[in-house]
């Protein structure tokens, strides 16, 4: 009897957390009352649930914000310098240029893309692109809901969790429990990313020659400003210069693999330093490259300590509302429910591989966060995989892109933010943002974990 009723008070603290965020409750409030009705409905210990499973303990929220400060630190940052500088802006009309304002779908998701695989958080890339983004759509008379679709496949698919290399903080997680590095498995990562961005562009493409058919074309928002591109090109450097920083950020991260391979003694103190240090390492290429950005734009010369102090400010909600999320993951981690989940997804029911998708995909759906489920996923259940045969690399790798589906869901903070940010409903545009960020990743890493089992 018992039993159940901690399975019911289970669901009903995950539905709350659902409903709550649907209702734009503040995640970190929300996700200390929803733990109170887990901790409750499943007799855990009181305090030491409140003060260790949800604060400090291994999946506890202060612990994943320590652990994690100085990388959201230093994307903001250097999110704010790419934003302020104009020079996020300068790489989307290089685009424009080059493709054409017609092509405005396209020319968000591969500026978008840009953006994030440098390491540009998501949050600033919206509020970077969403300016010009509003004029390219005025132009090629685009629905606005698409343009959210092509921000949320840019900026929140491939970028984060498939392709090697990105220092985002999906592809961070699984380096700290299984030793491997940014670039783990690259030729999945490669295959699953060019599915997302085929599959994703198809379907974006499909609804706007449908839109267009039936006469529906772009509205501006309320609070809608849209730019002229003479006034803005004033003040933008040059494309070349504005990429710089993002080819700089890679380049550093990747520096390391590169001298292995051309035999540089790995006892050499710095491929040492950053094979060892997968948070870290990936933060000072951000830092780097921030500093570079500073000399290369005079605009960001007047007050840089300011301006970066401003960048440090902007990590610290979504690093609290990502921490909240895994406090609460920590709390239900507790339970026997969750035990009793772990041992069906892990057990002979289901290949290995496909065992890991379900199990990687259903904890970011509850909590409706890819890296609040991916951490939990790689704290409770990862050596389980390992013991079944998964290589690390290849867990690394496939584990990530499927935390990157049903964490999309309507729930999922970076959704809200986005729809609140173009001033659209989720009846207006989640469905577009759904098939994108929910549909198209599922099929990618299906299909990847195929490959992987054919390999």
């Amino acid at each position: 009897m018992f039993e159940w009723i901690g399975l019911i008070g289970l669901f009903c603290g995950l539905g709350l957390l659902i409903f709550l965020a649907l209702r734009d409750v503040n995640i970190i409030f929300a996700s200390v009352l929803c733990a109170l009705v887990v901790i409750v409905s499943n007799g855990l210990p009181f305090a030491e649930s409140i003060t260790q499973s949800y604060t400090i303990g291994e999946l506890g929220a202060f612990t994943f914000a320590g652990r994690f400060f100085l990388l959201f630190a230093a994307g903001a940052v250097f999110g704010k310098i790419m934003g302020d500088s104009h020079a996020a802006t300068s790489i989307a009309m290089a685009l424009v240029r080059s493709l054409g304002a017609h092509r405005a779908l396209w020319i968000t998701v591969l500026a978008c893309a840009l953006l994030t695989y440098g390491g540009v958080v998501v949050f600033v890339v919206i509020f970077a692109m969403y300016p010009l983004g509003l004029r390219l759509l005025k132009e090629a008379d685009i629905p606005k809901r698409l343009f959210c679709g092509a921000i949320a496949l840019g900026a929140g698919t491939f970028t984060l969790t498939a392709l090697p290399g990105t220092p985002s903080i999906h592809n961070v997680i699984p380096t700290l429990t299984l030793g491997t590095d940014l670039f783990a498995a690259p030729l999945l990562g490669l295959f699953g990313g060019g599915l997302m961005f085929a599959m994703g562009m198809a379907y974006l493409e499909r609804e706007r020659i449908k839109a267009k058919a039936a006469g529906e074309g772009f509205e501006a928002g309320p609070r809608d400003v849209i730019p002229d591109y003479a006034s803005i090109e004033k003040d933008v450097p040059h494309p070349a210069l504005a990429i710089l920083p993002l080819v700089l950020v890679i380049a550093i991260i990747l520096a390391p693999r590169l001298a292995g391979s051309f035999g540089v003694d790995e006892g050499n103190a710095i491929v040492a330093f950053a094979s060892a240090q997968p948070v870290l390492w990936p933060s000072i290429a951000l830092i780097i490259a921030s500093l570079v950005a500073l000399a290369l734009y005079p605009a960001m010369r007047k007050n840089p300590l300011q301006r970066m102090g401003l960048g440090t400010q902007d990590a610290i909600m979504p690093l609290m509302a990502t921490s909240a999320v895994i406090g609460f993951g920590g709390v239900v981690a507790q339970t026997q429910g969750f035990a009793m989940f772990t041992d069906f997804v892990a057990g002979p029911a289901l290949p290995p591989h496909l065992s890991m998708f379900a199990a990687a995909s259903t904890v970011s759906g509850i909590t409706g966060s890819s890296a609040g489920g991916l951490q939990i996923f790689m704290a409770t259940m990862a050596e389980s995989y390992l013991a079944l045969g998964i290589s690390p690399e290849e867990l690394h790798r496939l584990a990530a892109m499927a935390s990157g589906g049903l964490d999309s869901l309507p729930h999922c903070g970076a959704v809200i933010a986005m729809l609140t940010i173009t001033q659209l409903t989720h009846k207006q545009a989640y469905k577009e943002v759904g098939v994108v960020t929910v549909v198209v990743p599922i099929v990618a890493t299906l299909l990847t974990i195929g490959l992987a089992m054919l390999l």
